[in-house]
Parts: C-alpha cells; structure tokens; sequence
C-alpha cells in the first residue's frame, strides 16, 4: 500500500498547489466543483453534483455497508496583505487533497466488491450549513462509517503526531435588540439608556455558574448603540452574545441561563429586547468503533509514539450534524499534527504540506482497518 500512495504522491502535490491558488467561499465553489468534477471522471469514477448546490460525490460499488470519507471545501473572506479575498487559512485544501489522495490510493489497491464507498466533498462548513445541506439531499442516507480529516495546529499537537477523534464544542449565538429611552443626556431620569441595559446583560453573563468539568465561555462579542452627538442617551442598541460548550447537554443549559439573564435584566430595566437564537453547530458525538479503528491505523501507519489522545477543542465543526441526525453512524475525525501556525483561521497560516501525505496514508488505512473488520462479521 504504500508504494501505490507514493505513486501518487507527484499528482497530491500538484492538485494541492492549484487547489490552494484556486480559494472559492461557501456556496460559491462552483470552480473547485468542476475542478474535483473533471478530475475524477479523469481518474475513471462516477460522480455525483447537486442542482441545488455545490459539492460532489463519488460512489464506488455495491453491498450492504457503505464507507464514506468527507472532506470540506470552502475557503475563507478575509484581509490579506491589506486586501480581501478568499483565502484557504482552515486547510480545507490541504482537506480535499487528502480525500483524493485516499480515493486514489484505494483505486490502486482494489475494492471488495461486497462493500459501498463513497467520497463525499461538502460545500460551506464555513458558514456550518453544508452538511445540514447534504443531508437533506440524502447523502448521508446510506452509510454506516464517516471519517473526516482536519488540520490541528501547533497548540493543540506537533507535526508528525495524529490523533483518532477532534472532539468539538458546540457553538451558538444570541442576537438582541433593546428598545430604551431615548433622553437629552442633561435628564436621564426621563430616558431607558440601553447602554446600561447591555452592561447589565454583562454582569449577568459573567455570573453564570455551571459544571467546572465541562469547558464552556460565554461572551458579549458586539454592542452597537449612540451616535456622534455625545449628549443624547441612546434609546436603542444591538447586541451579540457568543455561546460555546462543550457538549451538547451543557450548550441547551448554557441557552437558557443566557436566556434567564436577558429576561431578568428587561424586567429590572422596564425595556424590551427582542431575541434571535442562532443554532451554530453541535458538539462532537465520537462512535468508539469508529475511533479504535483509526487509532490502529494511526499506530500501523506513525507508530504509536505519535499517537495522541482525542483532541478537545473549543472550536466547532459542521461534520457533527451528521452524527446528531444519524445516531447509529460510525463516525471520528482525524486530528493531524502538520506545524500549523499562527494558528487556524489566520490570514498568514502556514502548515508542513508533508503531512498531507502523512493524512492519506492513515485515512487509507482506517478504510482497509474498517474492510477487514466487516469481512469478519
């Protein structure tokens, strides 16, 4: 096997630079789409694309369980070198290289003909909509185990390490506007300053109380209110609160006390606020076959010197909703160790693209691991 990855490995890096030269944003990798499209048919494969969307997948013979690897396709807006563009900083190009890679390794090395594959490349993780998008298209409706991949940075383990399971929190997002007073600032007791009102809903965030040995933050990200005329209290105001936990339990405690605060602190202040709960993503749900079955793979393909325990991030990641609408699916994602830095989602973030090789190695042997424990059921 690894001499059919190492075939390869001229064509991996050529489609990683283009890929990587080639950013497109959520729900527009209409480019990249057809790229992956034409590469694929190239190499001989079925492919799948979406009339309602991005994204393709390809889907290798016939059986009653299906192994399906996913990668994310999207790239970043921001600011680089003082201009704004798209821009691959979360690796997702780094993502489908490895997915590709892992297809065409096992292209090499023969499917059962008893066993379903698919690959499956997702637009818009982004924007943590993708995958709802996908299920809701049925991609998802008949497989049993998903491995994913990811990029960890230098923060969390160091190049040349791997672990089986990237275990994510769970993100979410209030967005309010307070209605006040509006008031001449020489007569506040005639106005509703919504100022004061957000520093309350402040005061209030901080003084959440839940169990210390669940990682959670809560934190007010935006409050908007006043003008240029310095003597008038503003009547009005708009406000964001962002929520992170790390499960799915304590991100539905953590709502409704931030829910509670607001509440309390619009009685207190005789105002009102309006609220709109954004749902954001779900915490990690890790199927434990899944895991034991890449963690030898890491262990078979690094050794186990290099092998890491799962990794807990406060970050979030779309590939969770598919295990929450899926309870029986067998799904982990590989956390692999690249010398990411500064770090994720930075504008100048750079990684060791060796490790792209690293990452198809392993994946490639997760879906070998998984093959040869069907064939004993």
């Amino acid at each position: 096997m690894k001499d059919k990855i190492e075939s390869n490995r001229n064509k991996i890096d050529e489609i990683f630079a283009y890929l990587h030269d080639h950013p497109e944003v959520s729900w527009k990798e209409m480019g990249t789409t057809a790229y992956l499209k034409q590469l694929l048919e190239q190499q001989g494969f079925s492919v799948q694309v979406f009339k309602e969307c991005t994204g393709l997948v390809v889907n290798i013979g016939e059986g009653p369980k299906c192994i399906a690897i996913r990668s994310d396709m999207d790239a970043l807006w921001q600011e680089v070198d003082g201009v704004f563009k798209a821009n691959h900083s979360c690796g997702h190009d780094a993502h489908m290289s490895i997915c590709l890679g892992t297809l065409l390794a096992m292209k090499e090395h023969g499917f059962p003909e008893n066993i379903r594959f698919k690959w499956i490349f997702q637009p818009a993780e982004e924007k943590g909509q993708g995958a709802k998008k996908f299920l809701s298209l049925g991609v998802l409706d008949d497989v049993d185990y998903l491995f994913g991949v990811h990029l960890r940075p230098i923060q969390e383990i160091p190049d040349g390490t791997a672990a089986a399971a990237i275990c994510h929190g769970a993100v979410s997002a209030i967005k309010g506007t307070i209605y006040g007073e509006y008031a001449h600032a020489a007569r506040p007791h005639l106005g509703k300053n919504v100022i004061e009102v957000g520093a309350a809903i402040i005061q209030g965030l901080q003084a959440i109380h839940m169990d210390p040995l669940i990682p959670f933050s809560v934190k007010m990200t935006k409050l908007h209110a006043g003008s240029e005329t310095a003597n008038i209290i503003p009547g009005k105001a708009t406000f964001s609160i962002d929520m992170r936990a790390q499960t799915n339990d304590m991100m539905h405690t953590l709502k409704a006390k931030v829910t509670e605060v607001i509440r309390n602190v619009e009685s207190v202040y005789h105002v009102t606020i309006q609220l709109k709960i954004h749902e954001g993503l779900v915490a990690a749900i890790v199927h434990e076959e899944s895991y034991d079955l890449m963690e030898q793979a890491i262990i078979d393909v690094i050794g186990k010197k290099n092998l890491k325990p799962r990794i807990t991030t406060p970050g979030g990641e779309d590939f969770h909703f598919y295990s929450l609408h899926k309870p029986n699916l067998k799904a982990t994602m590989l956390g692999l160790g690249c010398d990411l830095s500064p770090g994720l989602h930075h504008p100048k973030m750079t990684f060791n693209p060796e490790s792209i090789h690293t990452g198809i190695k392993i994946l490639t042997q997760t879906i070998i691991n998984t093959i040869q424990s069907l064939s004993k059921d």
